[in-house]
């Protein structure tokens, strides 16, 4: 930033500020408030990024499975096992089907998902229900009846009662908080085997009264006399009545993560156009891998009362043409985030069986992976609220000792086609990691061809608590599919969070 002057900045952010008043700008995104916002656009449109969007993306990105099973190559990488360090597998992933909100499990509670999930790890792995040391289950809007769902869930599904469990919640990480949770008890010799997972059901949120019926409600169940009790009800006024509703919102700013979204992919000059392709991209792909069988890791699921359940539903491959058709969803009226290239509220759950490599052997199974080295980092909620991939990135590659070179398989969730965007160009960008990161040069940008090639969270679903351990599971499958050795995956998270994890993959 040494060669932009103050001036130069202020110059820019006048004329953001007049592209958006002309309605010709990035949606009335970069705000004189929004110094980061600003220089990015200023850096964006004046400096030489490499652009990761290549004229043939569409081309490459949607190359058959068997054209980058030819392209990829087993490898003989070191493996990243540590002296004196237990070596932590995943033996098995598997996720319910992700649905709508509002579909086929909406008369159900998160506990009934997340015991659907349990049941269907059981069976896949026919693990003894006692042979489980701990069970941690990730969420993050929790029903009040089953605030310990990981408990409640496990006890449906038929573990044993002497078996603890616990919740953790850090947003769209919680799983991710999940696993990495049951991967420290097991390094540390404390267990051997950890079921973790997740589930989020927005088919059926918490729904409060507001503040001041709370309040009167409560004094109302002391009041002792009917002269106490009448006072009281006397005492209420027509917008005591008014609900509060939840939003997926950020506390600290109150900004919806929609609008941060907006915001980041004007400061980062992504156009409604690269979403919309990245967002059909991640629909193509995710059909392509669901028609070949390669979502492998979903279990069926006979929802009460209703037909068994089977596959993710919104999966909706569709036309550049009729997703452009699509308003502003959060920035209006020329914001660029859609419905179309944001991910939707799902409901979901999922639960992988983690095993030091010992016990793993020692009861005859066969891992998928090595989990290995794994950072979480937060930034500025504000400005910074998605950029938790661009953070988390280079910090595990460099603890692991590994480059972006030696990755064969990127998986990221995906949150907005926006945020994914935004992502690679930070990570492509000298200047970012120079300015923000305190790195002397830039990590790079997946390669398009290595990344989400079985679709991503705007496709598959985003069930806030349960997509990491999708993420790791989706991960570790396609290395034996493709013949990779090395994983990243990486995901952002409301207040500003981040996580990224080095998976290996365990020789086939």
């Amino acid at each position: 930033m040494s060669n932009i002057s103050q001036k130069s900045i202020r110059q820019t952010f006048s004329r953001c500020e007049l592209e958006v008043k002309q309605g010709i700008g990035f949606g009335g995104s970069i705000t004189e408030g929004n110094t980061m916002a600003s220089m990015l656009a200023y850096t964006i449109r004046n400096c030489p990024v490499n652009s990761f969007w290549a004229a043939n993306l569409t081309a490459r990105a949607l190359s058959s499975t068997s054209q980058l099973q030819a392209q990829v190559q087993p490898k003989t990488k070191k493996t990243l096992s540590k002296t004196g360090v237990k070596n932590v597998v995943l033996v098995e992933g598997v996720r319910t089907p992700f649905l709508l909100s509002g579909t086929a499990y909406n008369d159900l509670m998160p506990h009934d998902l997340a015991r659907a999930a349990f049941q269907g790890l059981l069976t896949r792995t026919s693990l003894p229900r006692d042979a489980v040391d701990y069970i941690i289950y990730g969420t993050v809007i929790q029903e009040v009846k089953t605030s310990n769902v990981a408990r409640e869930a496990a006890l449906g599904a038929g573990f044993s009662e002497k078996t603890p469990a616990h919740t953790v919640t850090m947003a769209c990480i919680s799983s991710n908080q999940a696993m990495t949770t049951g991967v420290g008890l097991i390094a540390s010799g404390q267990c051997d085997t950890v079921v973790a997972g997740g589930v989020e059901f927005m088919s059926d949120v918490p729904i409060r009264h507001s503040r001041k019926m709370r309040k009167t409600l409560l004094s109302l169940n002391k009041a002792k006399t009917m002269g106490q009790r009448l006072a009281l009800l006397g005492k209420l006024r027509l917008d005591f009545f008014a609900p509060e509703l939840p939003a997926v919102a950020e506390f600290s700013t109150s900004e919806t993560m929609g609008h941060s979204a907006d915001r980041l992919a004007a400061a980062f000059g992504v156009t409604r156009l690269e979403q919309d392709e990245f967002a059909l991209r991640s629909h193509t792909l995710a059909k392509k891998a669901q028609d070949a069988g390669l979502l492998s890791d979903v279990i069926k699921f006979k929802v009460p009362g209703r037909d068994t359940v089977t596959a993710d539903n919104g999966i909706r491959p569709s036309s550049m043409e009729q997703m452009g058709k699509l308003k502003a969803a959060f920035v209006k009226p020329h914001g660029t985030v859609t419905a179309a290239n944001s991910s939707f509220l799902t409901d979901g759950a999922s639960a992988v069986l983690l095993m030091s490599e010992e016990k793993a052997l020692a009861m005859g199974y066969k891992p998928k992976a090595y989990l290995r080295d794994f950072v979480y980092v937060s930034q500025d909620p504000k400005d910074q609220l998605l950029l938790g991939p661009t953070y988390g990135t280079p910090k595990v590659l460099e603890k692991s000792g590994l480059t972006m070179a030696d990755i064969d398989v990127f998986e990221f969730h995906e949150a907005f086609a926006g945020q994914i965007i935004a992502n690679m160009k930070a990570m492509d960008s000298d200047w970012f990691a120079q300015t923000y990161i305190g790195r002397k040069s830039k990590v790079g940008a997946p390669p398009m061809e290595k990344f989400n090639n079985w679709g991503g969270s705007l496709s598959l679903g985003h069930p806030f608590g349960a997509t990491g351990c999708r993420l790791v599971t989706t991960a570790a499958n396609r290395m034996i599919k493709e013949g990779g050795q090395y994983a990243v995956v990486a995901a952002c998270a409301a207040g500003g969070l981040g996580h990224a994890m080095i998976v290996e993959a365990y020789p086939q």
